[in-house]
């Protein structure tokens, strides 16, 4: 009986030491986020197989940008899959309902937009994408040295509307500009023209367009074609072809703050993200085309990168599939020191969630549908 015990625990321990990782990644690869959320799921085929001897296992799912669906799935994820970690969502409202399953089930999670938990309740919850201020910053300090005092602005009804007005609310005073008037608009608004005539009404010396992806071009078109002439800015959340693309001509001189793996052909050779970005983006673009390079797939490759430098040492607490490995992979996120990530450097703690610098942005224009640098990374 004896033999048969150890024989028992011997096996079970084999098994356990060669237990795979189970990656849960949830991405709005349908519905207005979809033009972000698409270049998230095609990196899926760029990232590491196994990290630290482990063999890793990527569930996908797709949320249709809508976070019920975001909540669904990733409850699916952590109570039948089991997951080690869950990665995602692609907008700020899916990343918030992920984000609630996260806490209720103690499981680490990376957004990939720059969710903003409330409270400060993040402990379970680490964000790879720049936070809305690093990259106001950049803006305001871009209107202040071009002489803008008043300042009109039209953002998502949202989350991510909200917490770019909310960050402009409170860095634009110091700079002298004031906030002349606030609009919104949904995700799937067909047309703004009510609330660009409001702001055009107002005469501002410039606007400020608080909304991602594609959607993010029609109230700068709209602008245009009413006739506003003033300076146009946008968030890193616009950063994207499909934006280039539907915006068209229209969006020459657009101003928006960008990651460096946008830029990443001109960086210089001492940047800390030249070599890695130079890698993602080659990578991408000899997959799935000239010019298809996107900075959400991006924000999913540094994700990847900050799971590879802590599952070493959370395996040394536990093996995958456990609860005490789940405890010690947050632990190690939450010690990430000096990584470099296409999208600048991070440096996590307790107190710290996000982990960037300056070195996490760079100033471009849009001229001709290309990014045009302005200024670089810090």
């Amino acid at each position: 009986m004896k033999r048969h015990i150890a024989l028992f625990l011997a096996a079970s321990m084999t098994t356990a030491a060669h237990a795979d990782l189970s990656i849960g990644i949830i991405l709005s690869t349908t519905g207005p986020g979809a033009s972000l959320g698409i270049p998230e799921r095609n990196t899926v085929q760029l990232l590491p197989k196994q990290i630290a001897g482990q063999t890793v296992n990527y569930i996908v799912l797709d949320d249709g940008s809508d976070s019920t669906a975001a909540t669904k799935n990733a409850r699916k994820l952590v109570s039948e899959n089991a997951v080690d970690l869950l990665i995602g969502s692609t907008t700020v409202p899916t990343s918030s309902a992920v984000a609630q399953v996260a806490k209720e089930s103690s499981t680490a999670q990376i957004a990939l937009a720059p969710y903003v938990p409330p409270n400060n309740e993040n402990r379970w919850i680490f964000t790879i994408a720049q936070t809305n201020t690093l990259m106001a910053k950049a803006l305001i300090e871009h209107m202040q040295h071009n002489g803008v005092k008043t300042l009109g602005y039209i953002g998502f009804n949202d989350v991510w509307g909200e917490d770019w007005f909310k960050a402009l609310g409170e860095l634009a005073p110091a700079a002298g500009i004031t906030l002349v008037r606030d609009e919104r608009f949904n995700r799937t608004d067909s047309s703004v023209s009510g609330q660009a005539l409001k702001v055009i009404g107002i005469r501002p010396d410039a606007v400020l367009i608080g909304a991602a992806g594609a959607p993010a071009a029609l109230p700068h078109t709209e602008l245009r074609r009413l006739g506003y002439k003033g300076a146009i800015y946008h968030t890193h959340g616009a950063a994207n072809s499909a934006f280039l693309r539907i915006g068209g001509k229209t969006l020459d001189g657009a101003i928006l703050p960008v990651g460096p793996v946008v830029v990443w052909d001109k960086l210089p050779a001492n940047h800390p993200s030249k070599a890695i970005a130079s890698q993602y983006a080659q990578s991408y673009e000899a997959q799935f085309g000239p010019n298809s390079l996107s900075p959400f797939g991006a924000y999913l490759y540094d994700a990847m990168r900050l799971l590879e430098a802590a599952v070493p040492g959370a395996l040394q607490a536990a093996q995958p599939g456990s609860p005490e490995f789940r405890q010690s992979l947050r632990d190690q996120l939450e010690k990430t020191d000096n990584v470099a990530g296409t999208h600048g450097v991070y440096n996590l703690s307790p107190t710290d969630h996000f982990g960037h610098d300056e070195r996490a942005r760079a100033l471009v224009s849009v001229q001709n549908q290309q990014w045009v640098l302005l200024d670089g990374p810090q």
